[in-house]
């Protein structure tokens, strides 16, 4: 029987654990090219430092957290300025909202347990758990991890609340010869599928096809020719906004369980097993 990505060109978008996703598509007897979109993680420790004595002074209404990893980050920049366990008596002390199982798991670790949890690991689903509590003229700190997230910030301050964003790590753009060739290969069908591990590989990917004039024809050979592949209920999220409508998410959100969802996918193509709308 062959296996299921015999033929297929699987291209990483991710820059963790190359070699054990390639080794896992090479076992599926497909063929890996890395094609790395997340750029690098800058840690910003002045903005981080400035902006944590400040909420430490304040305090908050409102304490909102998005990853585990950030959180993880936020927590280090507070002990590294001996600033720890005031930080983790503020956050006790206000309403605690979070999205993600990792998240809600390192909060739980400090004995903190979240008032509000999405649903569905989502940005939009934790906006909709939060649409229930009013914020008019409340202090929110929300705490973020590599990007800013325009859409969480609006909603609160559409809401009539005072925000303040606490970013440990910036990312910084991926090489754009990367993004370049991706773009080609998409384009030309010299892939099979792409898989994205985070919500931001999609989003410097399509800014940079966007920027360059090549997101027409990337989006149209996602809707016929290519395959995303997304880790997680997030990232696929962020592909749905990007307008790509066929993605692969594996029910357990993992990377090697993305790469067995899709020479599933293509061993049985035409139950279309695995699909999103």
């Amino acid at each position: 029987m062959a296996k299921g990505l015999a033929g297929k060109r699987i291209a990483i978008a991710g820059s963790r654990k190359i070699r054990e996703l390639s080794e896992i598509i090479e076992r599926q007897g497909g063929e890996a090219v890395v094609r790395p979109q997340q750029g690098l993680l800058v840690l910003q420790e002045r903005e981080v430092e400035r902006d944590l004595l400040h909420l430490l002074e304040s305090g908050t209404d409102w304490a909102i957290f998005t990853t585990g990893t950030g959180l993880g980050a936020l927590l280090e920049q507070a002990e590294r300025i001996g600033v720890r366990d005031r930080l983790l008596d503020i956050v006790r002390r206000s309403k605690v909202a979070a999205r993600g199982y990792k998240t809600v798991a390192v909060l739980k670790q400090h004995g903190i347990r979240p008032l509000i949890v999405d649903e569905d690991g989502t940005t939009k689903g934790l906006i909709r758990a939060l649409t229930a509590y009013e914020y008019a003229g409340q202090g929110v700190a929300i705490q973020l991890h590599g990007e800013p997230m325009p859409e969480l910030v609006s909603f609160f301050e559409s809401r009539g609340a005072v925000v303040r964003a606490i970013l440990p790590y910036r990312h910084v753009a991926p090489d754009p010869e990367m993004s370049r060739l991706l773009c080609r290969e998409i384009a030309e069908g010299a892939v099979d599928a792409v898989c994205f591990t985070t919500a931001v590989q999609v989003r410097y990917f399509f800014q940079y096809a966007k920027n360059n004039g090549h997101y027409l024809e990337v989006h149209e050979s996602f809707r016929h020719r290519v395959l995303a592949a997304a880790v997680g209920k997030v990232t696929a999220e962020a592909l749905r906004e990007e307008g790509v409508k066929r993605i692969l998410v594996p029910e357990n959100e993992r990377m090697g369980a993305m790469i067995v969802e899709l020479a599933h996918y293509y061993q049985n193509a035409s139950t279309q097993r695995g699909m999103v709308e």
